[in-house]
């Protein structure tokens, strides 16, 4: 087992934040801040390798072992259900899951309700909790579009200041699930490597309590 501990950041501004949180606990990669395309950064001094990872793909790289610890978000946690350990809410990358739909939308409840989205997983659960019937169109990206081209009656995504919705004259309907960083382990290399992993989730911890104090 290699004693360097890898760490999958998630691409983006939130990648950017992560990795301060990382710095400030003790374990810097001055490479990762230089103006370049490179992907992985190593500090052997310290016993860390970052790389940087498509957000939805962190919990994959942890959860297949290529990462022992990584940053993903919780809707990515709720959709795919990956075998990891989640250590610590980071309390950063804050949102929510929201259902959002044209301005004029009545739920029609004697119809099945046409969703986009693209955490059906997530979807599914909401509604089914609500026990609605809907059919669910699985889309990738631009999913404002859907309600607009009349392909659904709502969607289902992340809202963070909703001004996107407002631009294509969509209006949440409800928000019903809060979304933030977490901390997350393979659960294997855990075993192997828990002193490390547990020093860093607490001055991470450290951090977010210092930030609510």
């Amino acid at each position: 087992m290699s004693s360097i501990l890898n760490v999958a950041l998630p691409k983006g501004r939130l990648g950017e934040k992560v990795y301060d949180m990382f710095e400030k606990a003790g374990f810097p990669c001055p490479s990762i801040k230089e103006n370049n395309r490179k992907l992985i950064f190593e500090n052997k001094e310290v016993g860390v390798r970052y790389f940087w990872v498509k957000p939805s793909d962190v919990a994959i790289y942890v959860e297949r072992g290529a990462a022992d610890i990584g940053v993903a978000g919780k809707d990515i946690l709720l959709e795919y259900n990956p075998e990891v350990y989640e250590l610590l809410d980071l309390d950063i990358g804050k949102c929510h899951m929201a259902v959002a739909a044209k301005a004029d939308f009545v739920d029609d409840r004697s119809k099945t309700l046409v969703v986009a989205t693209k955490f059906a997983n997530i979807a599914k659960s909401y509604y089914a909790k609500r026990g609605r019937e809907i059919d669910v169109i699985h889309l990738n990206g631009s999913i404002e579009l859907a309600p607009i081209l009349n392909l659904s009656d709502v969607i289902v995504d992340i809202v963070e200041t909703g001004a996107t919705l407002k631009e294509n004259k969509l209006e949440v309907v409800e928000k019903f699930l809060p979304i933030s960083a977490r901390l997350i382990a393979n659960k294997a290399n855990f075993k192997f490597k828990s002193e490390i992993i547990e020093k860093i989730t607490a001055q991470l911890k450290e951090q977010t309590e210092k930030k609510n104090d």
